[in-house]
């Protein structure tokens, strides 16, 4: 297995603002810079979101919100999943009484 490459935050929004100067061509970039054209396009879709750090787009405030958006779906979920388990147990009672 070949060793997975790390690359910095600063090469990253580099690599990023290369794609946009040449018109959002991937292909192009990721020629030049040597890099697979998977991780530039993950990179990218990344920085559009706003969660790549290095970028004009990054925004910590929006990673906060999306990681508590996140943990508060995950409460729901859960929340949602006793109702129902309350809403069987209510049922099962009220017929054996």
């Amino acid at each position: 297995m070949t060793k997975r490459e790390k690359y910095t935050a600063e090469f990253r929004a580099q690599a990023v603002k290369k794609v946009e100067e040449h018109n959002g061509n991937i292909s192009l970039t990721s020629r030049e810079l040597g890099l697979p054209m998977q991780t530039l396009f993950n990179w990218c879709n990344k920085a559009n979101k706003g969660q790549l750090i290095g970028t004009e787009q990054y925004d910590p405030d929006i990673m906060a919100i999306l990681e508590e958006n996140k943990q508060l779906k995950h409460a729901l979920r859960i929340a949602e999943e006793e109702r129902e388990i309350l809403k069987k147990a209510t049922a099962y009672f009220a017929k054996n009484s």
